[in-house]
């Protein structure tokens, strides 16, 4: 939008209706103009790095930057570089079909062994448009988008400028929802999707929010979710507090999560199937409150994922297990 929000499903549902009718033209003088923006690239690196404070810096840090040969090849190095940090970029040679192949945040591995190679501090994973985050400590051990945004949320209640609560999905794991009721901090569950996480933020008033996939939206630093101004929240509260992100994130225990898909023709009717609720029923009492269980259609897929968490891994298994076969056994 001209805010700089994504639009809502309403806005893009009556464009999608638009499209099924004759196709029209305005006449040139009432059409807009284009503009190009000298040095645009300058300027979202002085943005990004505007939204780190000033009186640190990320000298003596070594840091290894995946850009997924997509968005930020020639944007993320340089703004934790300019910062002060000894940077390495991977994943910023883009040749217009390999964004995202084997790079970026949702394939992880080259960067892992950069990081251990390279003896890095952190590693930062970003997709191929660069809205999405994941990040690796010293071990190359891998920190989600849940973990990441626990680091940011911990490290602003202890600064006293939590502004709200933070906003999470249904996928959101429930270690962190435990964990913010410890900080004593309000959350929320969106549904799944970035967009739903900015809806639940404004109707809340609230700033800080983001999927366990890697989207994270910090809006007093940004109208949207951007993986380089996230990355920089987690690099701000390890520098102020001086610690590693093994140890801001160490009081997070994330619980074992289970995902199975069901192929349904409906998954929308066997929601409501007795036999599929007295599964649930039966699954949240055996989880007698230390878990939970969430399912939900793919709205790509003929599926029905079915989801359970809890502190037992065992116990989730065999909860998410005996779910599926309910519903293996209404869809064959």
């Amino acid at each position: 939008s001209a805010l700089g929000t994504k639009l809502p499903d309403s806005v893009e549902h009556a464009i999608e209706d638009q499209l099924d009718l004759p196709m029209l033209c305005n006449d040139s003088h009432a059409l807009g103009k284009a503009k190009r923006i000298n040095d645009a690239v300058g300027r979202y690196i002085e943005f990004c790095k505007s939204t780190y404070p000033s009186e640190l810096n990320l000298r003596g840090l070594k840091i290894v930057v995946d850009c997924a040969h997509g968005a930020t090849y020639h944007i993320a190095r340089e703004v934790f570089h300019e910062l002060g940090a000894d940077v390495l970029a991977i994943g910023a040679t883009p040749n217009g079909t390999n964004i995202n192949d084997g790079y970026g945040a949702t394939a992880p591995k080259n960067l892992q062994a950069a990081v251990l190679e390279h003896h890095a501090d952190v590693g930062i994973a970003l997709d191929g448009d660069g809205d999405r985050l994941v990040m690796l400590d010293v071990e190359g051990v891998l920190y989600d988008g849940d973990q990441l945004l626990y680091v940011i949320a911990r490290h602003r209640k202890a600064q006293g400028v939590m502004s709200g609560g933070v906003v999470g999905t249904l996928m959101t794991n429930l270690a962190f929802e435990h964990a913010m009721q410890k900080l004593a901090i309000p959350f929320k569950r969106a549904k799944v999707g970035d967009r739903y996480v900015m809806e639940v933020l404004q109707q809340q008033g609230w700033q800080l929010g983001g999927e366990n996939s890697g989207h994270i939206i910090c809006l007093d630093k940004h109208s949207t979710g951007d993986g380089i101004i996230a990355a920089l929240q987690v690099l701000h509260a390890l520098r102020a507090q001086g610690l590693s992100l093994a140890q801001a994130a160490s009081e997070l225990r994330m619980y074992p999560q289970v995902l199975i898909n069901v192929k349904v023709a409906k998954a929308g009717s066997l929601l409501e199937n007795a036999a599929v609720k007295a599964a649930v029923i039966e699954a949240e009492t055996a989880l007698n409150g230390k878990g939970r269980v969430l399912l939900r259609p793919s709205g790509t897929e003929p599926l029905l994922r079915v989801m359970v968490e809890g502190e037992d891994r065992a116990l989730v298994e065999n909860c998410a297990k005996k779910i599926a076969d309910v519903v293996r056994g209404l869809a064959a």
